[in-house]
């Protein structure tokens, strides 16, 4: 099975084509219940989920029912968390050995990667691999590495030996889950805010994601629109909307794709 460290990087080459494709070829195991937690700021956006972006997944689940079809196959699976579909597309030009789609059957265990995709109100996998699980290990194995890939995102790796625990970063650098009944910046320091006079003439839901723009980490990749959207809450077209006069007015504009976003000095 072919893929990129299950852990979706976050080293390398600070350039934006770079880290597109590094992010598009990284490989990420997951739980059903957390593909159906990720979240798409609009139609066109990249998934996220807890602020992290996801390229390729991989799950491994139940096949519940099997639905064969001239140019697909579509699975349903349920891993024990939630279930999903997985659809695969039939190459005819490609021979299937006997591991392939062809020798699954309803009942058994499956490992599928591929990519999230939305269709109307539908979630599902679209699968690029699709092959039997041979053994039972590999299902609690998924399981346990999707939960370490978790936490290594959130928390930062386990320290090596000599290394102090307080000079881990985690993977994810993104500001965390808003606190209890706030927004994901108000903890922030109020001088921070008090210095951003120059957007005080803005409306309210403007100064609200400009603020918190500026308390983010200064990067050159700029902020993703999916952690403005889970910050400072609100409908998908209302937070398009508020960037698009933000980049009229010339505060902010876009970096490496349409999705990332940094305020003009």
């Amino acid at each position: 099975m072919t893929g990129g460290s299950p852990y979706g990087s976050a080293s390398g080459s600070p350039g934006g084509a770079s880290r597109r494709t590094e992010i598009a070829h990284s490989l990420r195991p997951l739980t059903v219940l957390q593909l159906l937690n990720a979240t798409q700021a609009h139609s066109d956006a990249e998934w996220m989920l807890d602020d992290t972006e996801l390229g390729q997944v991989t799950v491994v689940g139940h096949v519940v029912s099997i639905q064969s079809q001239a140019t697909n196959n579509l699975y349903w699976l349920d891993d024990g968390t939630a279930r999903i579909e997985a659809r695969h597309w039939i190459d005819s030009s490609i021979e299937e050995s006997g591991a392939g789609p062809s020798a699954i059957t309803e009942g058994s265990y499956i490992r599928v990667s591929g990519t999230l995709k939305m269709f109307g109100s539908k979630r599902y996998v679209n699968a690029t691999h699709i092959r039997p699980v041979k053994s039972p290990h590999e299902i609690y194995f998924h399981l346990l590495e999707a939960m370490t890939v978790t936490l290594i995102w959130a928390k930062g790796a386990p320290p090596r030996a000599g290394q102090n625990p307080s000079t881990i970063i985690p993977q994810a650098q993104v500001a965390g889950p808003p606190p209890a009944g706030g927004s994901a910046y108000a903890a922030q320091s109020h001088s921070s805010a008090t210095n951003n006079s120059q957007y005080s003439h803005l409306p309210k839901f403007e100064y609200t994601i400009i603020t918190f723009m500026l308390n983010q980490p200064s990067g050159e990749e700029g902020i993703h629109v999916g952690s403005i959207a889970r910050a400072v809450g609100g409908d998908a077209a209302s937070i398009s909307n508020a960037l698009d006069k933000l980049m009229d007015d010339g505060l902010v504009f876009t970096t490496i794709d349409d999705s990332h976003f940094k305020v003009a000095d």
